[in-house]
């Protein structure tokens, strides 16, 4: 019904949800958070109508542009519920930035998405300082977004996230898996927790087993449940470009929706397959916990989970040794998971309790 009061009154932007002041102070507010990821190439200030990035500033000769585009997906709402928003920008900027290194590409500038109800600035700021420190983390610039506050589109509190990475890479480093050979050796490096998929799983567990998030974890008790499961997606790039650049591996694979099951086929060229040895390194205390609250079957775990690892390289077997020292000294853990062998292209993951495949025909699935 219309508001009799109201019917001769003139209307602002204001009595229909939206603050035009509240969105300028963020801007204000964030500015020197986006100042501080400048980087060769960019070093523009926020409030333009489109970012700007100088490639031949940056230092490349003959770059192909590489794009990605991302979410956070559900462990948004347990950020929203827990009030731990300070980490999901940091996933945001790490399942962009952790997509374009696989194909060998140097992430150089990020833009982020924040659409709410009703704009928070305090939980606005906290979100993009953690995209902030996500690009400074991987290296690349801040240089812009867009903040949409949008009564009626969402519940109150409630606020959703994207992010837009492009990097460069020089045309004859592109990595695109097609030198992987029968006899290659697949290392793994440790994932920092869940990431940001399996986290609607995560949620109807804490839900249907009453977990106190608040506590501290079963398996470990100097950590708070909630803090386990809001660790950030950790961030390879820095790790993982001297190794580019020097040619040492020869594909890598972003550890995200479906597993090591899924994700390994899509660096590798036809007549290869992946053979995963699941015993190969340990079970992370938190995966184990997730398997047993939810009687969780293992091949359902290595498609939902990373399972203790993020990132996928695979290399020559003579220069295995020698890369885990190298990214063992950038701060990496890695380790041997597998082995490339002739067959129809896909993954087969196998340990003591049973044998799972995936052939390359998917079709993917994120941050369900």
């Amino acid at each position: 019904m219309s508001d009799p009061d109201r019917r001769n009154s003139p209307y602002t932007y204001a009595d229909a949800g939206v603050s035009i002041a509240a969105g300028n102070a963020l801007v204000r507010a964030i500015g020197p958070l986006a100042k501080a990821t400048r980087r060769s190439g960019a070093d523009a200030d926020l409030g333009g109508f489109g970012g700007l990035f100088d490639l031949k500033a940056a230092g490349f000769v003959d770059p192909l542009l590489v794009a990605a585009n991302d979410g956070v997906g559900t462990k948004l709402k347990l950020a929203i519920d827990s009030g731990r928003h300070d980490g999901v920008g940091i996933d945001l900027v790490a399942m962009c930035v952790n997509d374009l290194i696989v194909q060998g590409a140097e992430p150089l500038f990020f833009l982020d998405y924040y659409a709410t109800g009703k704009l928070d600035n305090d939980v606005a700021t906290r979100v993009v300082a953690g995209i902030a420190e996500g690009c400074r983390i991987a290296g690349c610039a801040l240089i812009g977004g867009e903040t949409a506050e949008m009564p009626g589109m969402y519940a109150a509190g409630d606020y959703d996230l994207a992010g837009f990475c492009v990097g460069a890479v020089e045309r004859d480093r592109v990595l695109t898996g097609k030198d992987i050979a029968p006899g290659d050796v697949i290392l793994g490096l440790a994932s920092s927790g869940v990431h940001s998929n399996g986290y609607s799983l995560v949620r109807r567990l804490a839900a249907d087993k009453g977990w106190k998030l608040d506590r501290p974890a079963l398996f470990d008790s100097d950590v708070l449940l909630i803090d386990a499961l809001m660790a950030p997606t950790r961030i390879y790039v820095k790790s993982l470009l001297p190794l580019i650049a020097e040619r040492r591996t020869k594909g890598l694979a972003h550890i995200t929706g479906g597993g090591l099951l899924e994700n390994i086929p899509r660096v590798l060229p036809e007549g290869t397959h992946a053979r995963i040895d699941a015993g190969a390194w340990d079970q992370p205390r938190l995966m184990a916990f997730l398997q047993a609250q939810g009687a969780i079957e293992p091949e359902e775990m290595a498609r939902t989970f990373n399972c203790g690892v993020g990132m996928a390289a695979v290399v020559a077997a003579d220069q295995a040794d020698a890369v885990i020292a190298t990214l063992d000294a950038a701060g990496e853990t890695a380790f041997r998971i597998g082995e490339i062998v002739a067959g129809e292209r896909g993954c087969t993951v196998h340990g003591s309790a049973g044998t799972w495949s995936a052939r390359a025909d998917w079709s993917a699935t994120h941050h369900a």
